[in-house]
C-alpha cells in the first residue's frame, strides 16, 4: 500500500491529515504490518488535552502492546468509537476506516516536524 501524498507522518509511524487547525491522526500501513493482527486498541476521552510525546493510545496485538504517543500537543475531538468496538479496522483500512482521533492543534509550530509522504517513504525503506 502506498502511503497517501496529502498527509503528514512521523517517525513512529503515525499519519495525521490536517486541515486548518484540526487532524485526524491513526497508524500507517506500515505500523499495522509490523504489529500484526489487532484485536484491542484504547482511545483517549473527548476533551483529554495532551502535548507532543505524551501517550494518548494503546493498541494490542497478537505480537506485543505498543503505546502510540502524540505527535503534536492538541484536545481530543473525536475518537474513532468503530475502531473500539472493531480494532481490526486499523490494519483492514489504516488510512480511512481505522483512523484513532481527530483533534484540535494546540501548538501550530510542530506541524513543521512531520514528515511529507516521501520523506516517510525514505524512512520505511530503511527498514
Amino acid at each position: 500500500m502506498s502511503n497517501p501524498k496529502e498527509l503528514y507522518y512521523t517517525k513512529d509511524h503515525d499519519w495525521l491529515k490536517i486541515e486548518g487547525n484540526k487532524a485526524v491522526m491513526g497508524i500507517t500501513d506500515y505500523a499495522q504490518n509490523e504489529l500484526g493482527d489487532i484485536v484491542f486498541v484504547e482511545l483517549p476521552a473527548v476533551g483529554d488535552e495532551f502535548a507532543k510525546g505524551d501517550s494518548i493510545a494503546v493498541v494490542e496485538s497478537v505480537k506485543a502492546a505498543s503505546d502510540i504517543y502524540a505527535p503534536i500537543s492538541g484536545v481530543v475531538t473525536a475518537i474513532n468509537e468503530t475502531l473500539v468496538d472493531s480494532p481490526e479496522l486499523a490494519n483492514e483500512s489504516p488510512f480511512e476506516e481505522g483512523w484513532f482521533i481527530e483533534f484540535e492543534i494546540t501548538n501550530e509550530d510542530e506541524v513543521k516536524e512531520l514528515l511529507s509522504a516521501s520523506e516517510y517513504d525514505e524512512l520505511v525503506k530503511g527498514d
